[in-house]
Formats: C-alpha cells, sequence, structure tokens
C-alpha cells in the first residue's frame, strides 16, 4: 500500500516543479513511510556527448512505499520496457503470480522484480488497456508512456483505493489523497453543490470533492491524458446484476462459500504479517473463521465503549473463543472522540460524517502495532442484500401494483395526514417511486432542513443529481437490486470504502477486504432477491448467511452486527455537549451555515426533544473540516515526517 504523486507537464518542464512535488510527497508520509522514491521522467537529451544534462521533463513520479510484497525490491517508481513505462502503483494485485507466470508464458516477458507492481506494467505492455480486466485486487495507478506521450490511469473495479485529480495549465496532477493536492495549488473555494450533498448524505459523491477544480476519478474509471490535450475519463467496469432463478439452492451456497474461502486465500498473500478487524456480525467473523484456516495464529482486533448497546468487544471475544483465535480489545470514551476528531478528519480529505471512523481510528491503531496487513469485512451488505431497508419494495409491493390513479390519490391523502399519523410514511413510500424515495443507506437533512442551514441555498442542487444517473444504468432491475446498485456507486464508495482507505492508512496500515472480489461479486450477482431476503422472514443476505453454515459459529450466522457503533446520542446529552456547543459558537463555517439553527438542534437533543445527533454531527465534522482546511484555525496535530525535517528526498532522473 501507498501514496502516490504524479505530475505531467503540458511544456515539459516538470523538472521546475520537482521541489514542490518533493514538498507535497511528504503529507502522504502516512502511506507508506518505509521509501520515499521520486524521479523526473524526461523526454530526450541535448544532442552531443553520452551523460549530457537532460533538458526536458515530462513527468515527475513521487512515491510513498508501505512494503507489503517483494518487501527487498518492488522500489517505485518502476520502469519497464528499457524504461519506455514508468509506473507509480498503490494496491494489491492477489493474483499477481498468475499473471507473471503467464506473461511470461505467452509474451516472454522478464521482470527485474518478484512483486505485484511489475506484473501491472508488463501487463499494459503486452496487453494494453485489455490488462484491467484480467487484475484482481485493489489499486489506484497511473503510467506514462514516453513513446508516446501519454499518460494513463485507473481505479479497482469498486473504488476500494483512491486517485485524485487537477488540471492546470501547467499540466497534470495526480495523488492518493486530495491533500497533496492542495499544497500545489492555489486556494481553491468551496464547492457549494457539494457541500448540498454532504448535507443530505453525510459524504462527498464521487467523482466530485467539497474543492472546485479537484476531481476523483470514479471506481471503475480509468484517465487518458496528452500534453496540451483535456482529461479523458472513461467508465472501464460497470458491476453488472443479472438475478436468475435457482434450481438448486445448495449448490449455490457451496458455491459462495467456496469462492469467498479463496478470495480470503488469495487476500492474504504477504510478506509481512497479517491480521484481522473482528466485530459482532456475520461478515467479519466469517472472514476470520476462513483466514484462520489459512493461519491458524491469525491475530483480530476489535473496539468497543462503556456504553451499554454500543459495545461489540464481549460478543467478539465470544467469537474468537469459538474460533480459537486471538482477539484484542481497544476501549473509547468521548474524550477519545472530541480530541482525536480534526486528526480524523484531516486524514478523510473530505468530511465524511459516520460516527464509526472514530473507533475504527482506534482499532486500526491498536492493530497496526502488530501487524501491517488486516482483513476486513466491507462489502458484504452491497453484494448479499444485507442492509434492513433493502426489505422496504417487498413491504410497499402492494401499494406499488396498485392503478397509478389510485397510487395519486393515496398520496394526496397522504399529504393531508399530520406527521406522526400512523400510516402516513407508509402512504407516502408506497406511493412514490424508487428512484425518487431512495438514495442510499444516510439521510440527513431534507431539502426543506437545508433551505434553514445553508446560507446560500440552491434548491436546484437536489440528490436525484446524483442518482438517476445510477438509476439509468439498472432500469431492467427489480426494485431490491436497484438499491444494491446505487448503494455500491454512493454509499460504498462514499462513506464505507473512503473511511476504510483513510483511516487504516492514517495508521500505515494497509485494509484489505475480501467480499469486494470480482469473483465473489459474479457469484453474488447472480441471485435472486428470495435468496438475499426470504419471504415470511426478517432475515437479510440469506445466501451468505446458509453458506456459512459451518463455517461461523451458530449463535453468529443470524446475529444483526453493530458494526462499532458508536453512543454519539449519548454523549452530546452529556459529556460531550459543552466541546459541540463551543464549535457551533466560533467556527468560521457560519459564513456557509446558520450555526444557529444547529445549535437549536443541539439543544433540543440534549433536552430529549428529538434524536438530532446525526444531523448534529454532521454538522460538527463540517466546521473541523472547514477549520482545518479553509481558515485554518484548527491544527489537526499531524507530526512531520522526521526524515524530512533533514533533508529533502532523493530527486533522480529517467531519461530515455
Amino acid at each position: 500500500m501507498c501514496g502516490i504523486l504524479a505530475f505531467f507537464s503540458t511544456r515539459g518542464d516538470a523538472g521546475a516543479h520537482r521541489d514542490a512535488i518533493a514538498g507535497a510527497l511528504e503529507c502522504l508520509h502516512h502511506r507508506g513511510p518505509d521509501e520515499t522514491g521520486i524521479e523526473m521522467v524526461s523526454a530526450r537529451r541535448e544532442p552531443g556527448a553520452e551523460g549530457a544534462a537532460v533538458v526536458s521533463a515530462d513527468a515527475i513520479f513521487a512515491h510513498k512505499r508501505l512494503s507489503i510484497i517483494d518487501v527487498a525490491s518492488s522500489h517505485e517508481p518502476l520502469s519497464y520496457a528499457d524504461g519506455r513505462y514508468v509506473l507509480t502503483f498503490n494496491g494489491e494485485i492477489y493474483n499477481y503470480l498468475e499473471l507473471r507466470e503467464e506473461l511470461a508464458r505467452e509474451h516472454g516477458a522478464a521482470f527485474a522484480t518478484l512483486g505485484d507492481a511489475e506484473a501491472v506494467v508488463a501487463g499494459y505492455h503486452y496487453w494494453g488497456e485489455q490488462v484491467l480486466t484480467r487484475l484482481r485486487g485493489m489499486f489506484a495507478f497511473v503510467i506514462w508512456d514516453r513513446e508516446k506521450r501519454q499518460a494513463f490511469g485507473a481505479r479497482d473495479y469498486f473504488g476500494i483505493k483512491p486517485m485524485y485529480y487537477m488540471e492546470t495549465p501547467a499540466g497534470l496532477y495526480l495523488a492518493s489523497e486530495k491533500k497533496a493536492l492542495l499544497e500545489l495549488a492555489d486556494t481553491l473555494p468551496v464547492d457549494a453543490a457539494s457541500l448540498s450533498h454532504y448535507l443530505t448524505l453525510q459524504y462527498v459523491p464521487e467523482p466530485r470533492t467539497l474543492h472546485e477544480g479537484i476531481q476523483r476519478i470514479g471506481s471503475g474509471e480509468l484517465l487518458r491524458w496528452t500534453p496540451g490535450g483535456k482529461v479523458e475519463v472513461e467508465r472501464w467496469f460497470r458491476p453488472v446484476f443479472r438475478p436468475a432463478p435457482v434450481d438448486d439452492e445448495q449448490k449455490v451456497f457451496d458455491r459462495i462459500r467456496e469462492t469467498l474461502r479463496d478470495s480470503v486465500r488469495v487476500h492474504m498473500r504477504a510478506d509481512v504479517p497479517v491480521g484481522a478487524f473482528l466485530s459482532s456480525g456475520i461478515d467479519s467473523t466469517a472472514i476470520v473463521a476462513l483466514a484462520r484456516e489459512f493461519n491458524p495464529n491469525i491475530l483480530t482486533f476489535t473496539v468497543g465503549f462503556d456504553v451499554d448497546g454500543y459495545s461489540e468487544v464481549g460478543v467478539a471475544q465470544d467469537s474468537a473463543r469459538h474460533l480459537g483465535v486471538t482477539t484484542i480489545p481497544t476501549m473509547l470514551g468521548p474524550q477519545d472522540m472530541m480530541d482525536t476528531l480534526p486528526k480524523i478528519v484531516w486524514h478523510l480529505d473530505d468530511p465524511v460524517a459516520d460516527p464509526s471512523l472514530v473507533p475504527l481510528y482506534f482499532v486500526a491503531k491498536k492493530a497496526a502495532e502488530h501487524v501491517t496487513v488486516v482483513l476486513s469485512g466491507e462489502g458484504s451488505d452491497e453484494f448479499f442484500g444485507g442492509y434492513t431497508i433493502y426489505r422496504e419494495p417487498l413491504s410497499l409491493h402492494t401499494l406499488q401494483r396498485l392503478p397509478d390513479p389510485m397510487q395519486r390519490g393515496l398520496r394526496a391523502v397522504s399529504r393531508v395526514m399530520p406527521r406522526g399519523v400512523k400510516g402516513k410514511s407508509f402512504l407516502e413510500r408506497g406511493t412514490t417511486r424508487i428512484e425518487d424515495r431512495y438514495y442510499g443507506n444516510a439521510r440527513m437533512f431534507a431539502e426543506a432542513e437545508k433551505r434553514e442551514l445553508m446560507r446560500r441555498n440552491d434548491g436546484s442542487v437536489r440528490y436525484t443529481d446524483v442518482t438517476a444517473p445510477i438509476y439509468a444504468e439498472c432500469v431492467e432491475l427489480d426494485d431490491v437490486t436497484k438499491m444494491q446498485y446505487v448503494d455500491l456507486h454512493t454509499w460504498l464508495r462514499g462513506d464505507i470504502l473512503v473511511k476504510a482507505d483513510r483511516i487504516s492508512m492514517a495508521h500505515s496500515l494497509e485494509v484489505r477486504v475480501p467480499f469486494l472480489d470480482k469473483e465473489v461479486f459474479e457469484v453474488a450477482s447472480t441471485l435472486p432477491v428470495e435468496l438475499k431476503l426470504p419471504p415470511r422472514s426478517n432475515a437479510t443476505k440469506y445466501a451468505l448467511r446458509r453458506a456459512l453454515d459451518g463455517v461461523v459459529p451458530p449463535p453468529i450466522v443470524n446475529r444483526r452486527k453493530l458494526g462499532f457503533p458508536t453512543p454519539t446520542r449519548v454523549w452530546l446529552r452529556g459529556e460531550m455537549y459543552e466541546w459541540a456547543r463551543n464549535i457551533l459558537a466560533t467556527s468560521g463555517a457560519g459564513e456557509l451555515l446558520d450555526l444557529g439553527y444547529a445549535q437549536k438542534l443541539l439543544e433540543e437533543h440534549r433536552r430529549g426533544e428529538a434524536d438530532h445527533s446525526r444531523k448534529v454531527w454532521t454538522v460538527l465534522v463540517f466546521c473541523i473540516w472547514y477549520g482545518v482546511f479553509v481558515d485554518r484555525s484548527i491544527d489537526p496535530g499531524i507530526e512531520r515526517n522526521p526524515s524530512a525535517l533533514l533533508a529533502k528526498p532523493a530527486i533522480g532522473s529517467m531519461a530515455r
């Protein structure tokens, strides 16, 4: 796992930017503390004597390496084919051994390392852009082809690894984290539309960021750029659900189990210690149970709070005893949250108002004391139908089948019913299309509330701007599967995977997610609704649970997970109240938000009149983000790389 930063010059003067690139790279030190590599990629030499000085440069590649595979070699930036290509790579390719063998056998490819990054650039040399479809893993990378003078970059299937980019008159910048680009940019304004989406969704949806001028390559997307041209972004992978009838359910369950077992096996390929997160639910328990087959001594890590109903430590310890593994717990209190939140927000780049970020931060910190890689259970719910809200279309089916005139009449009735009257919500939801009703798991501020909260609210910006193009891609699917498809493109990549990457990398820890494997998706994508959410039952991800019978301890198979829950609703009424009130009273974010309105929500929450904890938390996280990244009034407490204080990283040149 690594931090990457690259610059491609429009004018061939990349060398003039090398000191700035070297400086900006240091804010990615946490992503790769083991090695620093910076290379200037030249286009030509002056005619004359061999060894003459480089006079032009098309690119600068900068890299922070966390050594996982081929620790002694595989230094980056990496050149290939006699220097024709230069690569900087972030991620892991789990089938790299098979790819290297195929490339050597079929094409006579030669390799100078034993690692996975070289398999990527060699594959690009022989297969071109089709190499992407052969990769099994998580990745974000960029390659410079000096013959074509073209940059080519890509992100993995589901967006596990990040990539930001910024176009300027001088050229194109790409980086693993936005903060590196902010170091190289002039002051950039806050993007108003992205702020509006954040207040609705609790995250900024791809491809936007909260800074105008910086965007993200989306999940399953590639990028091309040549000097003098514009960035071309293209979708190379789209997850396609194709539910099909099942004749033999047991065969399906067996296939799920064996595919997941194989995914865990390849995800454990590493030359460093591998552990796992362990919570109360089936997902992480299944990963640990299967990982134990390949490493009986695997260490696991969990986190909890000393608040009734909010700790997973006891359940995780019970699961660990069943599985015969060791789990190392971490306990948190409200002061931990208040002290650490600015640092967490700095690592995030853009605000994500998910309180589970805080326990994740501390469990990752503990894990990093023992291992370099951890396995985690993200992606299971989106693939196999694990969210309770996915049952909603089934409960609304009767209303949805009514003729349109009857639905319009019932919708009119619902409008005149007083708020809170039983049946009002059912009628509203049942007479509203899924495309207008569902926009993901997190629903913070409604449009009417944003009109009060935002100083400059643009009513034309709505969540449908985000979801409508996604729904247009899956019109043929049933409503449950449409919800899964929407979550894959919004909630998963905007919240779940952002926090998994940034919070683990804050501690130089690599998180691997075996559920988010292309082979696992191939199996999950064919499941009919009844094998995800069986009728006459409250169960979710039914097929996965049945597949794990005999793998996961019986008490866990049907347990609902907590998912590292955080008692913010409790603490905002007590221990965290004064802290929250002070942030709202002093934040410079008041130029964008009416913080008096947010203060009113906090007071109502404290008095117990309503549970506004998630809305208040959403505003608090934005205020801290504003203080860290906009008016610089908050010091996140990030320590500089000590070696960077002594000397600049060595900068070499690669001349053709």
